[in-house]
């Protein structure tokens, strides 16, 4: 088995050292950056330049960040409060990388691709800085996220270029470090007075901090709501636990703070997520009572609040109370993300997962309880040991309970987890292959499902306007933000006597065809 080390160094040999000075130097950077929708206003914040134009001749140059933020919707609420920290106290947080005094790269680490976008993310701006030294300018690079919390000690020995490596219990230092960084403030020490090195992990398990004040990278009409953090599962493909720390779940009265402040901004969708959603409240019920029924009611009276999600459930905690929650509660959109990874019983013996007849129980449990549910879920292809029968079986079964969402993924070798040191590896190639064929199976579901919606009357939150398709897109509540298909909506006909569309509005508009798996509709008011 690789070593921590030896994991990270693959990735890094592989994109090269040669890459700083031969391949493009803002191409990739600018595709990183576009991979996320540049930061809106929020909650009074203004991230113009308008207000240093305005201020006394001799009032002090406000230091500038941007970010580049990679993965999860947990690494976006990390990245947004990361940043709302930074504009309280005193720096101004603009999109144009080029012009920032220092760039955070927000990595993920947690599959190999997500490896190899982030280290490609940190090159291409270390790549930038060394296009702004040789005009005189000091950029520093910051490099935050899971990457850095797994790979300290390799990110900053391979990677000169990184000023400071932060994982997640340093956050909190951030504006004081890149105000030091900078020659804003002291020089970097620690609470002893030493001069502090480039490498700053800490804890996996950090305590909560307040997420109220955060700027937001999403539009302000949706938002993240982490209500947990950490996991206790020990599926041997996986190692977020080892980086991420143990199960926890946020206070009941922080999340309804953080709620009511995304909701005052303008949030009418809540995503919550965590590393097991459904697990809320199960580290405290002994002392509380209170589980995610409960929590989903409270969040449900939330004034603003017309959507909620689940993301990222777990088989494991569906009680009574939790669905009979989410089929009466009208906020709670009829839409569950419950990733099941495989359903074959060797499988998931190896993945050490629940056994194929509990999935199946629940499965059939939710559709029969919940009207109009849509169940996502993501599938492993090619795990060690899986057999052509066990994909074919996969296969047979994903067929025939079609789901209306689903995503794959061909199997990842992680570092120090029990399935990297498997005998029976699947050669890379077969991976990938079983991976397409679940992934064109699914494209026929998903077409079959767009086509029966066609004739109904959907409540749609506009999402923008899309300019590569001349068109205005928005989501049913059976759309999750960024994953699933999307539902394009035509303008008012002239006369109709109804509002021109505009984005984060709710509009209830009818389902008139299809485009694949999106579906096309108009307004009705």
């Amino acid at each position: 088995m690789m070593s921590a080390a030896s994991g990270f160094l693959g990735v890094r040999a592989v994109l090269g050292r040669a890459a700083l000075s031969s391949r493009p130097k803002k191409t990739k950077f600018a595709a990183a950056k576009a991979s996320i929708a540049p930061p809106p206003p929020s909650g009074g914040a203004d991230t113009s330049d308008s207000k240093e134009s305005s201020a006394a001749e001799d009032a002090p140059r406000r230091a500038k960040v941007s970010m580049v933020s990679l993965g999860c919707p947990k690494n976006t609420v990390d990245g947004e409060v990361m940043l709302g920290d930074l504009f309280a106290n005193g720096f101004d947080v603009i999109d144009e990388h080029e012009d920032a005094d220092a760039v955070i790269i927000n990595t993920c680490g947690f599959v190999e691709d997500a490896k190899n976008e982030s280290v490609d993310a940190i090159l291409a701006a270390a790549a930038m800085k060394a296009d702004s030294e040789k005009n005189g300018k000091k950029q520093k690079i910051i490099v935050t996220g899971c990457l850095a919390q797994r790979y300290a000690e390799d990110l900053a020995e391979e990677m000169s270029e990184i000023d400071v490596v932060m994982g997640f219990e340093e956050y909190k230092n951030l504006p004081a470090e890149i105000g030091q960084s900078l020659g804003v403030d002291v020089l970097r020490q620690d609470d002893g007075g030493n001069k502090r090195g480039r490498v700053r992990v800490g804890t996996a398990s950090p305590p909560f901090r307040p997420e109220v004040l955060r700027k937001r990278l999403t539009p302000n009409h949706y938002a993240y709501l982490r209500v947990a953090e950490g996991c206790d599962h020990k599926c041997t493909f996986c190692a977020i636990p080892g980086f991420r720390g143990k199960f926890r779940s946020k206070p009941w009265d922080s999340i309804v703070d953080e709620a009511k402040a995304l909701a005052d901004t303008g949030a009418k969708e809540l995503c919550l997520i965590a590393e097991d959603t459904n697990q809320w409240g199960m580290d405290m019920k002994a002392s509380d009572g209170r589980g995610l029924a409960e929590l989903l009611e409270r969040l449900a009276v939330v004034d603003g609040v017309e959507w909620i999600r689940i993301l990222y459930a777990y088989p494991s905690y569906f009680s009574e109370e939790l669905i009979d929650a989410i089929a009466d509660i009208p906020q709670v959109c009829k839409y569950i993300d419950i990733p099941l990874q495989h359903i074959t019983n060797l499988s998931l013996l190896r993945m050490n997962r629940p056994p194929r007849q509990h999935t199946e129980d629940l499965l059939h449990k939710l559709r029969d309880r919940i009207p109009g549910l849509a169940l996502r879920t993501t599938f492993i292809s090619g795990f060690p040991g899986e057999t052509q029968e066990e994909h074919d079986d996969l296969m047979k079964f994903c067929k025939e309970f079609k789901f209306q969402r689903l995503g794959a993924f061909a199997y990842s070798e992680e570092d120090g987890t029990p399935a990297a040191e498997y005998p029976d590896q699947v050669e890379l190639a077969v991976r990938e292959l079983r991976r397409d064929q679940l992934i064109s199976q699914q494209q026929d579901i998903s077409e079959d499902f767009a086509l029966s919606r066609v004739g109904q009357e959907l409540d749609v939150i506009i999402d923008g306007f899309n300019p590569d398709f001349d068109a205005w897109v928005g989501r049913s509540s059976l759309e999750a933000p960024d994953i699933d298909p999307i539902v394009f909506v035509s303008e008012p006909e002239p006369g109709s006597g109804l509002p021109a569309l505009e984005m984060g509005q709710m509009r209830r508009c009818k389902v008139n065809g299809t485009s694949l798996f999106d579906l096309e509709a108009h307004p009705l008011s």
